[in-house]
């Protein structure tokens, strides 16, 4: 397939552009755009879809929301990472281009860009790349969908959403299972190829953005080993969208259950007429349903089993399963399991494992470096697992984890030299840091110690709060500030012992 690349604008056009686009005024641009969202997830609010369509429009057509969509894609993870065309962008110039540039009018993206990346469990999963145009065009209808997934997303959901995150699910989880009158049995909910098979037509009849233009993304097509295939179901897994459209093709489910469970005599769905305990937390394609007895839960996998299929989908046979609270179950990176009547929740052996695999790595790889090359790989690695876990019973993991590093370690010191006696090598590698002996350290970097990491409860997303209501808008300053803080903590740890 010939693609041809878009046209360069003319030097003093691009000068022009670079000027236009460092001279921006990004926090005035974000709140422009915030308010027309936030007038969206009102309207949602009050059931006016016809004027959601309308402000959807608006939105889509500003300038300045097209300014933030080009931005988001530019600034992101894949920013580096082709489609087709081979093109990214770099210079202000062609970010500003491609802003101006950009229209619903005769717009027709390219194929994906097929790859497929390694899985845990030695699968491959199929990843499709979109170009950074057809990228940029997801960013800009995804700010017009987002506030309208915001407010009729189930409360239950927690994946892929504006604060919330994997660390509120655990913490919602925690508050069902954590009481000695608190559910029994465990469904754990796994949807097999969700990304891939979701229904074209259930999408396209119920996700509320401009068809024509979701159409396009649809149906765009991928190359593989030089081949275009059609894609006849699914919407692409690396699409800025696609997880959008996957909340609002699992919402409902929460709904239905209480509906079912939670409804008293009078019709009104109460928590206290909830006898059977029947509770669900959603992580995108993952789920847990809780209930007292396990016949409830074969029920309620019927029941879902049905709800999926409405959507093209189904239940991977392999990863549902009914487990006991008292063996335990892992979730997102967890192991939640009850000792004598107490929920402990602890970082997951496979989350371990990782883990370890990952920093051996590092350091086998790491052999001919500087000690200060290495210290600030390992720190990012230390850094990022730890945050994730700290919020949990981890205080003995991180133990663990400071012994398997340091025995990784010292044989990377004798690897290095061979001939030299272990006083040298310690001397060479490690210090004393005021109450710590054996600290790995060099002229001007320290390894951050797992143990350095203290067990700090998390405090979860209040349910009823709509980031893009103004009235909560203080609410959610106030957890960002915590974070903010959160992190200067964390990058101080080098200094402490």
């Amino acid at each position: 397939m010939n693609v041809g690349k878009p046209k360069r604008a003319s030097t003093r056009a691009s000068t022009n552009y670079n000027i236009l686009w460092n001279g921006l005024n990004w926090p005035e641009i974000e709140q422009t755009v915030n308010k027309l969202q936030s007038r969206i997830a009102k309207a949602v609010e009050r059931g006016r879809y016809n004027l959601v369509k309308k402000l959807q429009y608006l939105l889509t057509n500003s300038f300045t929301a097209k300014l933030l969509a080009v931005r988001k894609v530019t600034t992101n993870k894949g920013k580096r990472t082709p489609g087709i065309d081979g093109v990214i962008l770099v210079s202000p110039s062609s970010k500003y281009e491609m802003a101006t540039n950009m229209t619903n009018k005769d717009y027709r993206p390219l194929p994906l860009k097929r790859t497929y990346i390694n899985k845990p469990n030695g699968k491959k999963r199929p990843l499709g790349i979109p170009t950074i145009k057809d990228r940029a065009m997801q960013a800009l209808h995804q700010l017009g969908l987002d506030p309208i997934a915001e407010t009729v997303l189930d409360e239950c959901s927690f994946g892929f959403r504006k604060y919330r995150g994997t660390k509120d699910a655990c913490e919602y989880l925690f508050k069902l299972l954590s009481r000695k009158n608190s559910p029994k049995w465990i469904l754990e909910g796994d949807i097999k190829g969700m990304f891939d098979n979701i229904s074209h037509g259930w999408i396209q009849q119920n996700i509320p953005i401009n068809k024509e233009i979701l159409r396009k993304f649809l149906k765009s097509g991928y190359i593989y080993q030089n081949k275009l295939f059609k894609t006849k179901s699914g919407v692409v897994q690396g699409g800025v969208i696609s997880p959008t459209i996957a909340n609002l093709t699992m919402n409902g489910l929460g709904n239905l259950i209480r509906e079912k469970y939670w409804k008293s005599p009078t019709g009104l769905i109460r928590l206290n007429c909830n006898k059977a305990k029947v509770h669900i937390v959603i992580y995108a394609d993952d789920f847990i349903v809780t209930a007292d007895e396990k016949e409830t839960l074969e029920d309620v996998k019927t029941l879902i089993e049905d709800f999926l299929a409405q959507r093209g989908l189904q239940l991977s046979k392999e990863k549902t399963v009914v487990t006991h609270i008292d063996h335990g179950f892992d979730f997102l990176g967890w192991n939640f399991r009850r000792y004598n009547e107490k929920l402990i929740i602890k970082p997951s052996k496979i989350s371990i494992k990782r883990v370890k695999t990952n920093i051996k790595e590092i350091i086998t790889k790491h052999i001919g470096h500087t000690q200060d090359l290495l210290i600030t790989r390992l720190n990012q690695v230390i850094t990022g697992w730890c945050n994730y876990h700290k919020h949990n019973c981890a205080k003995e993991t991180f133990s663990d984890i400071d012994k398997y590093i340091f025995e990784c370690l010292w044989h990377w010191a004798k690897r290095r030299h061979p001939k030299k006696s272990a006083g040298w090598k310690k001397e060479r590698y490690f210090t004393r840091v005021k109450n710590r002996d054996w600290v790995f350290k060099s002229e001007t970097n320290q390894l951050k110690y797992a143990a350095y990491f203290k067990i700090k409860r998390y405090a979860m997303i209040r349910f009823n709060s709509n980031p893009y209501f103004p009235e909560n808008r203080g609410y959610y300053l106030k957890r960002r500030l915590a974070k903010a803080l959160d992190v200067l903590v964390i990058n101080g740890l080098s200094c402490m012992t």
